[in-house]
């Protein structure tokens, strides 16, 4: 099924370069000049992915990407400014699954496009058993299903987008086992695409403020130092 792209700019050039070159590689597009407009729109028909620019008048992306939040884990890719890292970091940590910053290459952001696609095949599956026959990964108080592109903490519900899924269940495979950035990449981003560490750390601070928001004492996952990230044994 052909992939419907929604994009979000004040700048009609960047819609209308960027749309050719999605329809060129057989995306389907929706172009909207204001948040106001797109957010209506894809309430009322929702998309397969969402770009947003942050810099927008009446609505910006930030406050566009709150509202969608609001209704939908939609995966949206944030275009940004190349000074713009305040906004880099809270669109990631508003719930963006990943940023690119202008100028940049057409080529760069299909790849990225492709990538995230790729990994909401995931919940697209669910009711499916997985492939190999496994169940949910339970660790402790938590529990994720794969196939259903679901996770609990002590039972309750923390709604993860599918970067967050991708690199927590990474580290919850191996308890206790420190993983590194590149290796979180790895996991999240399986194309060979450019994530820096910044990225990397805005999903785990993401992660962790979900979890605190159903168990405010949630430590399971720890920093060391110099080192990456672990999931706690414990």
């Amino acid at each position: 099924m052909t992939a419907t792209i929604a994009l979000v700019d004040d700048d009609r050039n960047i819609l209308t370069s960027v749309s050719i070159a999605l329809q060129t590689e057989g995306f389907m597009t929706r172009v909207y000049s204001d948040g106001e407009t797109a957010l209506k729109a894809i309430g009322d028909n929702p998309p397969d992915l969402a770009i947003f620019d942050i810099k927008m008048p009446r609505m910006d992306g930030l406050e566009l990407l709150r509202r969608v939040r609001e209704r939908s884990q939609l995966p949206v890719i944030f275009l940004t400014s190349k000074d713009d890292e305040l906004d880099e970091a809270l669109g990631l940590a508003m719930g963006a699954d990943d940023y690119i910053a202008k100028p940049f290459s057409q080529r760069l952001l299909i790849a990225r496009i492709r990538a995230i696609l790729r990994r909401t095949e995931l919940p697209q599956a669910a009711g499916s058993e997985p492939e190999n026959g496994d169940g949910p990964l339970m660790r402790g108080q938590l529990t994720m299903d794969p196939a259903r592109h679901r996770t609990t903490w002590k039972g309750e519900l923390v709604t993860l987008t599918v970067t967050e899924f991708l690199i927590l269940e990474t580290l919850a495979q191996r308890p206790g086992i420190v993983k590194t950035r590149n290796q979180l990449m790895d996991a999240a981003y399986q194309d060979d695409i450019y994530v820096d560490d910044r990225t990397i750390d805005s999903h785990i601070k993401r992660l962790r403020r979900k979890f605190r928001q159903v168990d405010p004492e949630f430590d399971a996952i720890e920093t060391l130092y110099g080192a990456g990230y672990r999931f706690s044994e414990d």
